[in-house]
This record gives structure tokens, C-alpha cells and sequence, in this order.
């Protein structure tokens, strides 16, 4: 016995979530499935359970893919300021804590409430803790996108494309949504599943890795900053083009810190990232205006730097043509100029990043070449769309990612 709907969405998240809405909103059947016993762990965990949903400034520029303007259709017909008026017509009270991250005043809970609320007034089925076994297309005899189908938009043939197998039973639907995720926070439940059904159909799936992860190095080569563990330094981080300035944070393993999460989604292994520690100042002129001081380095830096940081810092320095720690007038013009050189370009190679198990995104996906940007569907599979974290888009750290999920989920749940 197979259940039949019009939209079959596996994955009840974000992005799922959201195109259940708009296509039940259209008068669609539709049924979400998801494997997890818990609704929407991703959106409870995030920003501290306080869940940065948007951010004000969102565009495409702040997405990486290696199909950079596919991501501007969407976040064009769905924006941060559709989200927000939403949120103002429920009653939901939210804030901006710096850089465009708005934040829920109610939490993480008042989001998924809101989302499993409009679900319900639209009529979506649900079934938790359904593992998906086998997709299947039915009629693989109809005309695909590409193909000389003369199917647009809405207009769908009645006949069911999708059979999916789970452990509760067999569905069937005209149109297929996969809304997965990535491989990003597995103790939540994270697997490869929608690339698995991207490659099962054909579909190719750009490299993966990790993405707005911490940073990592060799242990010998960290062993003297290990005690600096906690330490936070307002920073300059820059990767090739890619510059991001905010804290980073010194880890027992390496570093952490929005600038460093930033940094991480660009970053190739093998390769330096530059930081300038001093940002706000030209350290060459505040050495000229001290030359004559007679305050130790440490304690002159410690004006404008932890401490703690800027002495175990400088004693790795200390005998690569500079001098220990001294009074400021003990040191040659040639050191000072070195010494800040260093501060505004420290470089430093990771050898690694903390993985998938720490990374709040997945780098990669289902190759947007291969999907519509208006509607998300497959070019070549007509009825099966992908949206969310599976797809090739991947934002910087401050919304984007949630953006993009309500952008992606809008734009298919139009069209399934």
C-alpha cells in the first residue's frame, strides 16, 4: 500500500520546511519525511539556540559556489525583509546584534514553532523518524527537462514520477524535494544521503568539505600557543581575495573565532592565511612616537594586545633576527621595522580543520549547473528539485546559510 501526494519532501528543516509551506499554500499535496525524532535541530542549535535567521545585507556576493550568480534568482524573490515581515505579522520579536545578524528574542524555539505552525495551517502531512531506503522513478518514459518536454511551472502531469521506500511504508509523489542537509553537525544526524540521490540520477556533485570550521595545526608546531587557549584578538584574516575582519580565538588545537570561521570556507590546505593584528593602527608610527620609551615591548603592546598573547607571540619571533623582550629603545630601527611588518602580516599554515564534526556548513553540493536557478529542479529530471545545504551554495557565517534555505525552499516550493 503506497501513500500518494503531489510534493514529497525528505528532509523537515529549513529549507524543507519552507517549500512545504508555499507548496501547500499553491493547493499541493504534500508530505514531509524526515529521520531524525527531533523537528529541526539544525535551526534549534544555532547561534546558540538563539538562531541568527537572516542577515540583513544578504546577496550573492556573500555566497560561495562554483556557480557564483545561481544563487542571485532566488535570494532576489525571497529577501531577508520577506522573512522579517513574516516574523513582525506573527508577533516574533528578533534584534541585530552587529554586521546585518538578526537574532530571535525568543530563541531558536519560536522559529521552528512559527515554521511547524504554518505547516499545519497549509495542511502538510508529517512523519518523523522515517528513514528513506530506496528512491525510485517510476516513469522515466516521460519527457525530461531538456528533452522536448513541454512541462512548465505548475503544469505537472497527474501521473506519481518518485516511489520512495522507508521504513514506514512506500510514498509516491509527482514531484521529489530534496531537502537533506549536508554532512556538517553528524551527532545531529548529518549524512550524504541527498548526494547519494544527486548521483543516483545522474546528477554530478561538486568536491566536499568542510565549511565555517575551525582551524587546526601540527601539534609540535601549536605546542606554544596551546596556553593561550581562550584568548580572543579583534583581527584582520585574509586568504587571496577573501578578507574578514573580526575575532579569532586561540583553541587548544589551533584557532576558532568568527574571522577564522569565515576564512575557513575559502581556505585551500597547504596554504598561509595573513592576519594583521593591529587593524586600527600603524605600528610603525607608534614605534616612532615611542622610540625613546624605555617601556619593555611586552608591556607597550599590552596596550593595544592581550598580554599574555603578545608575549608568547613575540617569543617565537625572539632570534629570527629579533631581539627578546626589551625596552623600546634598545631596539635597531631594522628590528622595529620587522617587528611591524610581523604584527600586520602574521603568517601562519594550518595543517588541517576540525572536520565535519565542528563545521557548521558543508562546502559543495549537487553542481548548480545542473539545476534550474528559478525553480531548483533538476535540468534533466523533471519533478526532482534540490534546495538548502545539499545544493552548491554555501554562505558566510552571519545568516547567509538560513537565507538561502528560506530563498531555495520559497523558490521550489512555487514550482514541485
Amino acid at each position: 500500500m503506497s501513500v500518494n501526494v503531489d510534493v514529497l519532501i525528505i528532509g523537515a528543516g529549513a529549507a524543507g520546511m519552507m517549500c512545504a509551506i508555499e507548496a501547500a499554500r499553491r493547493g499541493r499535496s504534500v508530505q514531509l519525511l524526515d529521520h531524525s525524532k527531533k523537528l529541526a535541530e539544525k535551526i534549534r542549535i544555532s547561534g546558540g539556540g538563539r538562531c541568527n535567521f537572516t542577515n540583513l545585507y544578504a546577496k550573492s556576493e556573500n555566497y560561495l559556489s562554483g556557480n557564483p550568480h545561481f544563487c542571485r534568482s532566488a535570494l532576489a524573490r525571497y529577501t531577508p525583509q520577506h522573512f522579517i515581515t513574516w516574523l513582525n505579522q506573527q508577533g516574533i520579536g528578533y534584534h541585530e546584534k552587529k554586521l546585518g545578524q538578526l537574532f530571535c528574542d525568543e530563541g531558536s524555539v519560536a522559529i521552528i514553532a512559527m515554521l511547524k505552525n504554518e505547516c499545519d495551517a497549509a495542511g502538510v502531512r508529517w512523519l518523523m523518524s522515517c528513514e528513506v531506503h530506496k528512491v525510485e522513478r517510476l516513469n522515466p518514459s516521460f519527457p525530461q527537462a531538456g528533452e522536448g518536454s513541454d512541462v512548465k511551472d505548475n503544469m505537472r502531469p497527474s501521473t506519481e514520477r518518485f516511489s520512495c521506500n522507508t521504513n514506514h511504508g512506500s510514498f509516491r509523489a509527482q514531484s521529489l524535494v530534496v531537502a537533506s542537509g549536508g554532512l556538517s553537525i553528524p551527532k545531529i544526524g548529518a549524512t550524504p544521503f541527498g548526494y547519494q540521490v544527486a548521483q543516483q540520477f545522474n546528477i554530478p556533485v561538486t568536491k566536499l568539505r568542510p565549511g565555517l570550521v575551525p582551524l587546526s595545526f601540527h601539534p609540535d608546531d601549536w605546542a606554544p600557543y596551546v596556553d593561550l587557549a581562550g584568548i580572543s584578538v579583534d583581527a584582520v584574516v585574509s586568504y587571496g581575495k577573501q578578507i574578514f575582519r573580526e575575532n579569532l580565538l586561540f583553541t587548544h588545537r589551533g584557532l576558532s573565532g568568527p574571522a577564522i570561521l569565515q576564512i575557513s570556507s575559502y581556505w585551500e590546505p597547504g596554504q598561509p592565511l595573513h592576519i594583521n593584528l593591529l587593524p586600527d593602527h600603524d605600528t610603525l608610527k607608534l614605534f616612532t612616537q615611542q622610540r625613546d620609551s624605555r617601556m619593555l615591548l611586552s608591556n607597550f603592546f599590552a596596550q593595544y594586545l592581550p598580554k599574555r598573547f603578545i608575549e608568547t607571540w613575540y617569543a617565537q619571533l625572539a632570534g629570527n633576527n629579533l631581539s627578546g623582550n626589551m625596552p623600546i629603545n634598545q631596539y635597531s630601527d631594522k628590528e622595529i621595522a620587522a617587528l611591524a611588518a610581523k604584527l600586520h602580516n602574521w603568517q601562519i599554515t594550518p595543517s588541517g580543520t576540525l572536520g565535519y564534526t565542528k563545521a557548521e556548513v558543508t562546502c559543495g553540493g549537487v553542481d548548480t549547473h545542473a539545476l534550474s536557478s528559478k525553480t531548483m529542479e533538476a535540468n534533466k529530471v523533471n519533478g526532482l528539485y534540490f534546495i538548502g545545504e545539499v545544493v552548491d551554495v554555501t554562505g558566510q557565517l552571519g545568516g547567509y546559510n538560513f537565507q538561502w534555505a528560506w530563498s531555495s525552499g520559497y523558490a521550489a516550493g512555487q514550482y514541485c
